[in-house]
């Protein structure tokens, strides 16, 4: 019982700092969470609320990382496992869906989306981080942005919420599509 405690106390607290840090005049600044073990930054700009998973209704004929539909504060909101969208894992499970977090899009991106993640892991800004080089592989996706290094050497990858919104894949949910 003491765990839930903690966590809703932390997430209450970075519900607080993601307010704070939006009324702020940052250039830069993003919510660090985590998927399938990968560390990703969400632009604060583009991000909406956080939610505890909500009860969720499944919706046939769609793909996989499509867990649902929640109502988040009376908007039906579509749930998007962001690690079986990105390839990283299959499907979450229910324990794992228990555990994340729902990380709304902001409401000015115009989709009524939210990613599950499997854990947060707080707010980052410019100053705490150090741009990667590009890599020279294959073309990412248009949402796939920079790789930043923090001070303790882990590489997070930038993921542009309003680039993932007008993605064709993530549009289309269906199977047949």
């Amino acid at each position: 019982m003491a765990n839930k405690e903690a966590l809703r106390e932390l997430q209450g607290r970075l519900a607080e700092r993601l307010q704070e840090a939006r009324e702020l005049d940052h250039t830069v600044g993003w919510l660090a969470v985590e998927c399938a073990g990968y560390p990703f930054l969400l632009p604060l700009a583009e991000a909406g609320e956080i939610f505890q998973p909500a009860a969720l209704v499944g919706v046939p004929h769609v793909l996989p990382w499509f867990l649902g539909v929640a109502n988040l504060r009376g908007v039906l909101t579509g749930v998007v496992d962001l690690a079986a969208f990105l390839g990283l894992r299959e499907r979450a499970t229910a324990p794992l869906r228990e555990q994340g977090r729902l990380v709304a899009l902001s409401p000015r991106l115009e989709v009524n989306a939210a990613l599950l993640v499997d854990r947060l892991a707080g707010l980052r800004n410019l100053e705490q981080l150090a741009a990667e080089p590009a890599s020279s592989g294959p073309a990412a996706p248009a949402f796939i942005g920079v790789r930043y290094r923090d001070p303790a050497g882990r590489v997070w990858q930038e993921l542009s919420l309003a680039a993932l919104a007008r993605d064709e894949r993530f549009l289309r949910i269906g199977r047949g599509d």
